[in-house]
């Protein structure tokens, strides 16, 4: 792949590092020249100097063949605005831009553009090491609103159906782990022991669900 960012702050310059890693080119663009120091002698990749929302700065960094594009400046409103150029006027498929303001970040998820709120997702991250909730989440998306949780089950479960555990908890399962391999539910799956099952919810309902599975089923033992 090849990559664009925009912004070579500390996010900027780990990104363009991780991707160089894992074998992808990048460019980066940033309008302080002296920011480019970050990268390193070692960066193999393009830089220019210049705004990320500027069509011949986005084509001197190889947009018109990029695979993706991150805006992860320190300004909001260049970051979405290079974003939609991006996407709209040049195609790039995987687009993504860091904000600050989560209500804007809600808005710009309505447009298509996905985003990470900042301050949000941070002060989130930071909330469950400090308070652990007895659950261990695996996955969050990016506006930090649905999870994927892993949810211990009562034994009085084993050999109910997960569509059971689904319809008293009001979450759904997304997998189980069984015998060390993913699995994926149908509507025939029943729990066995050994199990581990992982759960789609919303913040909200985290303390019901994990209730809920952790009692016997109504009528259970």
């Amino acid at each position: 792949m090849h990559v664009v960012i925009m912004g070579c702050g500390r996010v900027g310059s780990t990104l363009a590092h991780s991707l160089e890693a894992r074998g992808h080119s990048v460019a980066v663009i940033d309008q302080d020249a002296d920011a480019f120091r970050r990268l390193g002698p070692d960066f193999g990749g393009i830089t220019v100097t210049g705004a990320g929302f500027d069509g011949d700065v986005l084509r001197q960094a190889g947009i018109e063949r990029a695979d993706a594009f991150a805006a992860v400046s320190s300004g909001d409103n260049s970051n979405i605005i290079s974003a939609r150029l991006a996407r709209e006027t040049f195609g790039v498929s995987r687009v993504a831009a860091r904000i600050y303001d989560q209500r804007r970040a809600q808005v710009y998820e309505r447009l298509g553009i996905p985003t990470v709120a900042t301050v949000r997702w941070t002060a989130d991250r930071m909330l469950r090491h400090l308070v652990p909730e007895g659950n261990v989440e695996i996955f969050r998306d990016e506006t930090s609103t649905v999870s994927v949780i892993e949810v211990p089950v009562h034994k009085g479960w084993i050999g109910q159906p997960l569509r059971q555990l689904e319809e008293s908890s009001g979450a759904r399962v997304a997998y189980l782990i069984r015998f060390g391999i993913g699995t994926l539910p149908t509507a025939s799956t029943v729990v066995q022991e050994g199990d581990q099952v992982f759960m789609l919810v919303t913040d909200d309902i985290i303390g019901s669900v994990t209730s809920v599975a952790a009692a016997p089923p109504e009528g259970g033992h």
